[in-house]
């Protein structure tokens, strides 16, 4: 049995980033994940997880060879031990984009069998200041924070640098009951909208309190959304409208055509592809949640070609028998999985355009549609979480 490392400090030359905001070393044979750091330097490490696999966890607590690309973090409590919510706020902001044009590239190799170049773009706006919906929680004291790496511990929070200040500081004023979870969202019109989601008491699961404003004000894609304010929408300013841009370009579907857009939200997609398929036309939105199917309906209510259904994915296209042109498909972090890839290509698109925010996700995807016939034609990828490892990918797959 392997000893266990835990608390133990190793001096490490770091390699290759990997998926999920760290980078590799290894040391006697084992894998050690370390956080903090960047590829090329030497550290002095000490593990903090541990459970006796070919691998441990480990935060970069001195930097004895730092890299070109390492600058200081913008917020005091971006460091091992503190915050979880940054992996990257030590490397500059290119530095960073190559780092997750690295992890896509890989997960395309290693999972699609694709070598495929990747350059992740940068999204108007800063590093700093771009979060316009976050999620705190009150630590023992009732004062809000985040939780640390891979932990439940919260971090106490004066500031959140990478969210907008006024959502910030809103939700980072409040006091309530140790583990709430306070939303914060702020809409595109500036105003700010918090609940709170309460610990269960009592053998009873807790239930959100709406404090501000439920409906927020969304623009995009030439049109203005009201929806849930602590619904899904894209949290980067510049992000709906970018990705509905190229979603547009790339679904590229005929006037009068059938078409699908598969997780559709408060159908964001769905706008544009309406608008090209025009009222002789057919666009099947397929989304889970209530709410969002409800807010969907009220701001699309312009355009009766997009016809609604709510439910999981796989199972209302195990009810769905038609062909589509074009097939837009935004799934949650895990992917779509090979039913749903299964049910898509049964439909025959000419193009399916997908929307990925896992890059691991969305190469075991492009490899299961390629066992369908279906090639990755094109793909961006765009840096739509400055300071952390979260990637969002555009991709293009034809028949």
């Amino acid at each position: 049995m392997t000893a266990d490392w835990t608390g133990r400090t190793l001096e490490l030359d770091v390699g290759p980033v990997a998926h999920g905001g760290h980078c590799v070393s290894r040391v006697d044979g084992r894998v050690v994940f370390v956080r903090h750091t960047l590829p090329g330097e030497r550290v002095l490490a000490e593990v903090t997880e541990d459970r006796g696999k070919s691998f441990c966890r480990a935060d970069a607590i001195r930097v004895l060879r730092p890299s070109a690309d390492r600058v200081e973090p913008p917020c005091p409590v971006a460091r091992p031990g503190l915050c979880g919510g940054c992996d990257w706020q030590h490397a500059d902001g290119a530095a960073q984009r190559r780092l997750k044009a690295s992890v896509v590239g890989e997960q395309l190799r290693r999972l699609a069998g694709l070598d495929w170049p990747v350059e992740v773009e940068e999204l108007p706006g800063s590093l700093l200041r771009w979060r316009t919906r976050v999620r705190f929680v009150t630590g023992p004291d009732g004062r809000p924070g985040l939780r640390a790496h891979r932990s439940h511990r919260v971090v106490p929070l004066e500031d959140c640098p990478i969210t907008l200040q006024d959502a910030a500081k809103t939700g980072l004023s409040r006091r309530a009951r140790p583990g709430t979870e306070i939303e914060v969202t702020e809409d595109a019109t500036g105003r700010v909208h918090t609940a709170e989601l309460r610990p269960a008491a009592h053998g009873r699961a807790g239930r959100p309190k709406q404090l501000t404003g439920g409906i927020a004000v969304e623009r995009a894609a030439g049109r203005t959304w009201r929806l849930a304010a602590h619904g899904f929408w894209q949290v980067h300013p510049a992000a709906a409208d970018t990705f509905a841009s190229v979603v547009g370009e790339w679904a590229a579907a005929s006037p009068g055509a059938r078409v699908w857009d598969l997780y559709a939200g408060v159908g964001l997609f769905a706008s544009v592809l309406a608008e090209q398929v025009g009222p002789t036309g057919s666009v099947l939105a397929v989304e889970s949640g209530r709410r969002a199917v409800r807010d969907g309906e009220a701001n699309l209510a312009d355009l009766p070609q997009v016809r609604w259904r709510c439910g999981r994915v796989e199972h209302v296209l195990s009810g769905v028998d038609e062909q589509a042109e074009v097939v837009v498909l935004d799934p949650p972090r895990k992917g779509a999985g090979r039913d749903v890839v299964a049910s898509v290509v049964d439909a025959v698109p000419e193009r399916v355009v997908y929307v990925a925010c896992d890059p691991a996700a969305l190469a075991r995807d492009v490899a299961t549609f390629a066992e369908h016939g279906y090639r990755l034609a094109r793909l961006r990828a765009f840096d739509a979480f400055p300071m952390t490892h979260h990637v969002e990918c555009v991709a293009l797959l034809t028949r």
